[in-house]
């Protein structure tokens, strides 16, 4: 009977491995047509003819934010988070001009959130080259904002729905100022600055916006906007000042419409025509025929042509030279930091990978920040002026949206600088911000008593309040940063010091006025730097070549596997804005969380701090 169960039970233990490897086995194989689909499905073949479809989704960037890949896919449904790279928008704008199978561009800007009128202009240059070349770039929205109509401005059609309208309200910088808050929670914020017009701490010390702050802001603000305008009154071929006029008359030149922004806008030539989606869709089918599998007009998504293009480009023989591009988008901080700030150790990374590709023959580094820490910020300077000395090898900057204060300081050792006219940079000033919180606890009951050897022995204890010696030691600490900033700004761009110093002070210029004070050299975008890189290196034919950080194979895996969650209907699908209503609101949640996440850039080792504040407000 004992030999009976052994047999029994050998046998049992034979079929249960063979279910084993049988389960592995189709596991295995299940995994492989995961990773068969997660890799090769993402793009339908490209057809012989479509239309390009350019939708710009959430905020213009220069370099998406790093998001957990799980994360990302739960946060897909809140438009907030949506981030559109521009050099990915060009790119496909440019290759399309040269395609043949592309006869036109239709631009729908209703999922657009901003990005700044330096990103727009990108954009907007791009589709000028496209139409350059006889092809139509149609726009169509259910309504526009200001900077969905900067976009749409630049097409050679406007369809607007009747139901709709656009809505230009001008250009306003709005801080939140948290004195009131700070004395109610009894925080003693301890400011030490340099620069009469440095206003980075006065939402910190202030209820309300100085007199110098005020003056200096309206200048640039004014500049900004009056290149909006113009840029719009000549692509839509406009009286001068017409904008202008409309936005201080809105409220009476509707009244005279009947409360119909879209029938005002189209009596005062912002759009071409009033269509509903599907007059617009009969009107593209007209133009590049229809898809006989959906009735639609015939169309490739930007994302999509760009898979295409990268392809082909796989398949081709490299060049032997290389332009690399590095970028640096974000609040500069400290140490390593994921895609969406700069991280002093980060950069140090990436221009380790360009010092060691003795293929790279220049370097561009675009500069998308308005400063941060002071401390990383040298940090970075230091590794770009070592590897040029290393390396041999030509800098160039090309500012985006805002190069300012800490981004700034950067840049200042480049060979060249270039920046958009609307590009906001200078902001050549140090703070220091150091919170004490003696009064909180007094107010717990708590209380702090001691001995020192010495009146700094208390320097760093926060619930002590700072004494005058060590107010003393900051403040001349922020002026010996000051004058380190004004001299190496001196010596990157080749100007006298009393020069330097009459144009910093702590105040923000647009890119076109940098280039009269000598801080900016050129205007121009991330391509003219490109150019110029090359140039300066004597190359005439060479490859564009992003650095970015290397992902794992697993990190790869569950990017890929959270990008088609959604096509997969395993998780929500992007959520779009019906409405301005929609749009309002979530931007007022994103104002009102804004001070919540600005803490995250309080990180300097020494609490000095090279930031202009105001440059992140439009």
């Amino acid at each position: 009977m004992g030999r009976l169960f052994k047999g029994i039970g050998r046998i049992v233990g034979r079929v249960a491995a063979i279910l084993r490897g049988l389960i592995n086995l189709v596991f295995v194989l299940f995994f492989i047509v995961l990773l068969v689909n997660l890799f090769s499905g993402q793009s339908q073949p490209m057809p012989d003819r479509a239309a390009l479809y350019l939708a710009p989704a959430g905020q213009l960037v220069d370099q998406r934010s790093y998001i957990d890949p799980v994360t990302q896919a739960l946060r897909q449904a809140q438009p907030e988070n949506a981030e559109t790279v521009v050099s990915e928008v060009v790119q496909a704008i440019d290759a399309a001009a040269e395609d043949e199978r592309i006869p036109a561009l239709v631009l729908h800007t209703d999922y657009l959130f901003g990005g700044g009128v330096s990103k727009l202009t990108e954009i907007g240059d791009a589709l000028l080259r496209f139409r350059a070349t006889g092809k139509p770039v149609i726009a169509h929205g259910a309504s526009f904002t200001q900077d969905q109509y900067y976009l749409a401005s630049h097409a050679d059609e406007i369809h607007l729905d009747p139901m709709g309208g656009v809505l230009l309200t001008g250009l306003g910088s709005y801080p939140l100022y948290y004195r009131d808050a700070l004395d109610k929670l009894k925080v003693q914020l301890n400011v030490f600055r340099v620069g009469e017009y440095k206003d980075a701490v006065e939402p910190f010390t202030r209820t309300s916006m100085s007199p110098e702050s005020r003056q200096h802001n309206s200048e640039w603000i004014r500049a900004l906007w009056q290149y909006y305008t113009d840029r719009m009154e000549t692509q839509r071929k406009l009286p001068a000042g017409s904008l202008q006029q409309l936005t201080e008359t809105l409220p009476d030149q509707l009244r005279g419409h009947g409360g119909s922004l879209a029938q005002l806008a189209l009596e005062t030539g912002l759009v071409d025509h009033l269509s509903g989606r599907n007059v617009v869709q009969r009107r593209l089918i007209e133009l590049v025929g229809a898809d006989p599998e959906t009735d639609d007009y015939l169309h490739v998504e930007a994302s999509q042509y760009l898979l295409h293009q990268q392809r082909a480009r796989a398949v081709r023989q490299p060049l032997a030279d290389k332009v690399a591009i590095v970028t640096a988008a974000g609040v500069i901080l400290d140490g390593p930091q994921p895609l969406g700030t700069i991280g002093s150790l980060t950069v140090r990374e990436l221009l380790e990978q360009v010092r060691e590709d003795d293929s790279i023959r220049a370097l561009v580094l675009r500069i998308d920040s308005p400063g941060g820490s002071a401390f990383a910020s040298e940090e970075i300077r230091r590794d770009l002026v070592a590897l040029r000395q290393q390396r041999q090898i030509p800098i160039v900057v090309s500012m985006g949206s805002v190069a300012a204060s800490g981004g700034y300081w950067i840049a200042a050792d480049a060979d060249l600088i270039y920046a958009q006219p609307t590009t906001l940079t200078g902001s050549i000033g140090v703070f220091g911000i150091v919170p004490t919180f003696e009064q909180s606890l007094e107010a717990l009951g708590i209380h702090s008593d001691g001995i020192s050897t010495s009146p700094l022995a208390d320097l760093f204890h926060l619930q002590r309040p700072m004494g005058e010696a060590a107010r003393d030691l900051i403040q001349l600490e922020v002026e010996g940063i000051y004058n380190r900033f004004i001299e190496l700004v001196s010596q990157g761009r080749q100007l006298e010091p009393m020069a330097v110093r009459a144009v910093a002070e702590g105040r923000v210029w647009t890119g076109a006025t940098g280039v009269q004070l000598g801080l900016v050299d050129q205007l121009g975008d991330l391509n003219n730097a490109i150019e110029a890189a090359a140039g300066l290196a004597g190359l005439e034919s060479y490859e564009v070549e992003h650095i970015s950080k290397p992902l794992s194979f697993g990190e790869q895996l569950l990017m890929h596997l959270s990008g088609n969650m959604v096509k997969w209907g395993l998780a929500p699908s992007l959520w779009y804005p019906e409405s301005q209503q929609d749009a309002l609101s979530a931007k007022m949640l994103t104002t009102l969380t804004a001070p919540l996440r600005e803490l995250s850039w309080l990180n300097d080792p020494h609490n000095l701090y090279l930031r202009c504040f105001e440059c992140g407000a439009l």
